[in-house]
């Protein structure tokens, strides 16, 4: 009885204890690995939220590194092997998180590797085609496609990046076949189709809109059947391909084991980033996507859902690792 009285006793006051270091935290730079290049949507979000960061954070800035490869699994295992201290969070996406696991061996279980934080946005992405070629809707291409499998290829930014996934997704549906060229980032992948180095892309509107709306690219439809506010005559690809229906989604997360009031106090600040007039201007307006926010636990079930969706999607489509 004494035993349990005095480990009760130790378990009280260290509770209050670390809320108190939770509610201190951060006391120092925290980095935030971005499994991409710099330049992309994702890089530019990422930059985004760290402009707004230090002001609710003790001062302490949120510092982006990049680190593409392996369709975000580099990063997102680097993530998975560092202490859950809050100082080492990762800019989470659909491929490392929710599908590369269907299409080769991972050193992480995103089942079970992280601790969500907030769901942060989602992305508005748009199927571009090169101006050079003289399709002028999805249909035509596509039926271009149908008449000469391998002759058209995409830009992607990985096996298992959402830009290789949604691509795949979209040849399966329509019944084509494209070769897949991998690049850095999306905007490797824009610049590829300026210089006629790929055919198509499904790229994030805010990275593709200074060209598309210059005609230097062309956009055949938007990923989602949402419509545009920024490309409101782009029809949705799924009016053409019955069933696409995609997004793009980006949150934080950080490394198994975190402690609760730790993922309160980081999901709270990144809440109130998400509510400063800049930043959602920079979000909203400048990368046209949708802000989200919430709480851990939102996340977490949003994640879940797409761990059951995207390795159906997988397996019905066929899509490999190439």
């Amino acid at each position: 009885m004494r035993l349990f009285t005095a480990l009760a006793a130790v378990a009280l006051a260290a509770t209050p204890a670390f809320a108190q270091s939770a509610a201190q935290w951060p006391d120092r730079p925290v980095r935030l690995l971005v499994p991409v290049g710099a330049g992309g949507a994702a890089d530019t979000l990422s930059r985004n939220l760290s402009n707004g960061f230090s002001q609710f954070a003790n001062g302490q800035p949120l510092i982006v590194e990049n680190r593409p490869g392996g369709g975000g699994t580099i990063a997102a295992t680097a993530v998975a092997r560092e202490k859950p201290d809050g100082y080492t969070l990762f800019l989470a996406e659909v491929g490392p998180n929710a599908v590369s696991h269907t299409l080769s061996k991972l050193s992480y279980d995103p089942h079970t590797a992280f601790t969500p934080i907030i769901h942060a946005a989602n992305l508005p992405a748009v199927v571009l085609l090169r101006p050079t070629l003289p399709y002028k809707t999805l249909n035509e291409f596509v039926a271009a496609a149908k008449q000469q499998p391998k002759k058209f290829n995409y830009a992607s930014a990985g096996v298992g990046n959402w830009t290789h996934l949604f691509m795949a997704y979209l040849n399966s549906l329509a019944g084509i076949d494209q070769v897949n060229v991998v690049y850095r980032s999306g905007s490797e992948m824009l610049t590829s189709l300026l210089k006629d180095e790929a055919d198509t892309a499904v790229i994030t509107v805010s990275t593709a809109l200074g060209q598309i709306r210059e005609g230097k690219v062309r956009a055949l439809a938007g990923a989602s059947m949402k419509p545009m506010t920024q490309l409101p005559d782009t029809p949705p690809a799924g009016q053409t391909v019955r069933g696409f229906d995609v997004a793009v989604w980006h949150g934080i997360i950080a490394p198994a084991g975190m402690d609760a009031a730790l993922v309160t106090r980081i999901n709270g600040i990144f809440n109130q980033v998400l509510q400063v007039p800049e930043v959602r201007k920079a979000i909203a307006e400048s990368q046209a996507a949708e802000i989200v926010g919430g709480t851990p636990q939102q996340f977490d079930d949003f994640i879940k859902s797409e761990l059951k969706r995207w390795p159906e999607v997988v397996k019905t489509a066929g899509i490999k690792s190439e």
